[in-house]
């Protein structure tokens, strides 16, 4: 007879809780995008279900997603690793290709077909830990090595990055880094080749950010916030005050003013303000309770997980998410520059959503590997 032990029991249960913890927040960020989004999407589309129809179409498809990459064999996706990096790399080539890549607010970021868009950059954050997290496996004893074991990966992740900076998206080039960087760090990189990729990073970031004008006043504007109140500093500074403005208990889902025309583009990265004002102090102790236990879990699968391959993707994939909601959440607060990270399971943006449903995916897939070892050893003549 099969005996499930309590420790089988308490993996089960906490795949559970992940799933459950996934659908709040992915429920709680489409009303949220609603609220928030239905003033502006009326002005200017004359549908206030202009953006929750997109989100919904991609969230359907997302979760869809999310259950087959929960149960898929990542095994057999390692056999395409190779198709996939190229593939990415080549949707993000083609960003920069007129009448196929499509330019908004001054950066080249999407690809167009019919009524339908898709930002590469979203493909990328799932493919390049993929890839790392495989090559990291195989090359585990060589990673002393620079040439055979370093080399490569390194190479891999500044195609990536060049390619995503080129289309005026600095913030997701520089995310995509620094979530290398992590997993480089967890595959057990010798320090002396990690602190020189650190040392090297900082001097070209920096310059990097001194060659466009937004970037110097978003830079300057968040060291001080009163050279241009109107301007640079105007969005923060709004969103600040709806946050503010929440109060204990907040006004009440739907009943945010801030959102109709204060704070610009509040749907998308800035929507955790909208959040705020509605839902109150209450609401972020929410907030952060569901990204808690979504990291506790996301990282618990990875220290259970049973090969080089899975601990390193399941941890590349619930710090990804992590860093990338807690930045947003800095940035509309104020106490980082403005970026243009999105808020994960909130901000409008269907390729951002499928793409956080598909790493959360994963991530419970290695999780259900710990979840669903039995015990064989019941007396055979039992039953």
């Amino acid at each position: 007879m099969y005996q499930l032990d309590s420790e089988n029991v308490l993996n089960k249960n906490a795949l559970h809780i992940f799933f459950i913890c996934v659908i709040i927040m992915f429920g709680t960020g489409l009303v949220t995008l609603y609220s928030s989004s239905y003033a502006f999407a009326l002005r200017f589309f004359k549908d206030g279900n202009y953006f929750i129809i997109r989100q919904i179409i991609f969230g359907v498809v997302g979760i869809v997603l999310f259950f087959i990459f929960s149960i898929i064999d990542l095994d057999k996706i390692r056999k395409f690793i190779l198709p996939l990096v190229c593939f990415s790399a080549f949707l993000c080539f083609l960003t920069r290709i007129p009448g196929i890549g499509v330019e908004r607010y001054g950066a080249s970021r999407w690809i167009e077909i019919g009524p339908l868009s898709y930002q590469p950059s979203e493909m990328v954050k799932v493919v390049l830990p993929l890839y790392l997290a495989h090559i990291m496996d195989k090359k585990a004893n060589n990673l002393d090595k620079f040439y055979s074991g370093i080399l490569p990966p390194v190479i891999v992740t500044g195609l990536f990055f060049g390619l995503i900076y080129m289309q005026n998206n600095f913030s997701t080039a520089v995310f995509i880094v620094f979530n290398a960087m992590v997993l480089f760090f967890l595959a057990g990189m010798r320090f002396r080749y990690f602190f020189a990729a650190v040392a090297m990073i900082i001097p070209v970031s920096a310059l990097l950010v001194f060659t466009k004008e937004h970037r110097v006043r978003r830079l300057v504007s968040f060291i001080r916030p009163e050279w241009d109140p109107l301007g640079a500093g105007f969005q923060v500074s709004a969103s600040r005050d709806a946050i503010v403005s929440g109060g204990f208990w907040g006004k009440g889902i739907g009943e945010g003013t801030r959102k109709i025309a204060s704070i610009p583009e509040i749907h998308s990265d800035f929507i955790f303000s909208s959040y705020v004002e509605e839902t109150g102090f209450i609401g972020i102790l929410l907030f952060f309770a569901l990204f808690a236990v979504f990291a506790v879990l996301g990282y618990r699968a990875a220290l259970r997980a049973k090969t080089v391959f899975g601990r390193l993707l399941s941890a590349s994939m619930t710090t990804m998410i992590i860093t990338q909601a807690l930045s947003n959440v800095a940035v509309v607060s104020g106490a980082l520059p403005a970026t243009g990270i999105p808020l994960p399971f909130f901000s409008a943006g269907g390729s951002s959503l499928a793409t956080t449903l598909i790493c959360a995916g994963m991530i419970a897939n290695i999780a259900r590997k710990g979840a669903l070892s039995y015990d064989f050893t019941g007396d055979e003549n039992d039953g």
